[in-house]
């Protein structure tokens, strides 16, 4: 896959995967955790916004990959 390709293909994905992870993360909080303290609700921001990170990572490490040699 050339450079260009998986560095568009990686930013879309990127941007889906924030959007779609933030309002599940927000959506999870405002059902579950509505009543919890303070320190709950800074203590699962604080973990959801770091988690986020890892598969970024996988994808940010896919799209720096060097491009495949074709097969002769």
């Amino acid at each position: 896959m050339p450079v260009r390709l998986k560095k568009l293909v990686g930013t879309l994905l990127l941007v889906v995967f924030v959007v779609v992870y933030a309002i599940l993360a927000t959506a999870y909080a405002s059902l579950y955790l509505a009543a919890s303290s303070t320190y709950v609700h800074l203590l699962y921001f604080l973990v959801t916004g770091i988690l986020w990170i890892v598969p970024a990572m996988v994808v940010i490490r896919w799209m720096e990959g060097a491009p495949r040699r074709a097969r002769r």
